[in-house]
């Protein structure tokens, strides 16, 4: 059973809401993930024909943490369309040679995390979300009851979960132009779900 402690309710996607949007649990961790097969798409590249934009580029990572839990992040789907938004599939690897218990198990894969300036927000992709028609635009902002939740990773095992992005109620755009910061705690916690050592990692990414 995975440990789990502190149980809160939190808003995401906006400092308010006019109701209560999502109240969403803690997500598993979902196999076969979308290229994670190494043939992600160029997000240089041309537009697929039928996209609307903008389309999503990574500019920037951190380094690697000091200790053993490598995360990484790269786009899955460069370009919204009206069908879906951009898309990112971030990964933890354990490069170690013992097993590790990682924490918090949803906002180290920056499930439900926003950008400095809480314009986008990154929400796992096999949600429903309330987005305005053909917009990722939020139009309320999403309530979590957040539990601790940590998982295990073996010896050169590695964790992944797809994030689309979205942007927060009240941004003027559709998903809006720019870059943004994306910035979360990656902690190695004891069994009990206590943090054994922790570490800030994040990335940056454009939207044009």
């Amino acid at each position: 059973m995975t440990p789990t402690r502190r149980r809160y309710l939190r808003w995401v996607g906006g400092a308010t809401a006019g109701g209560l949007a999502c109240l969403a649990g803690c997500a598993s961790t979902p196999e076969g993930l979308p290229g994670s097969d190494g043939n992600d798409s160029d997000a240089g590249g041309t537009r697929p024909e039928g996209t609307g934009g903008p389309g999503v580029s990574i500019v920037a990572t951190d380094g690697d943490v000091d200790f053993p839990v490598r995360p990484s992040v790269a786009v899955t789907r460069e370009a919204a369309t009206t069908d879906h938004p951009p898309q990112l599939r971030t990964t933890l690897t354990n490069t170690g040679d013992e097993r590790v218990r990682v924490g918090e198990g949803r906002a180290v894969h920056f499930e439900y995390v926003s950008d400095g300036d809480n314009a986008l927000v990154c929400l796992p992709a096999d949600g429903e979300y309330p987005a305005e028609p053909d917009c990722w635009r939020l139009t309320d902002a999403i309530a979590t009851t957040e539990e601790y939740r940590t998982f295990a990773l073996d010896p050169g095992e590695s964790s992944e979960r797809l994030v689309d992005l979205y942007a927060t109620p009240g941004e003027d755009a559709c998903l809006p132009v720019g870059e943004y910061r994306f910035e979360t705690t990656v902690s190695v916690v004891a069994d009990d779900a206590e943090p054994r050592s922790s570490a800030a990692w994040g990335f940056s990414v454009v939207l044009e």
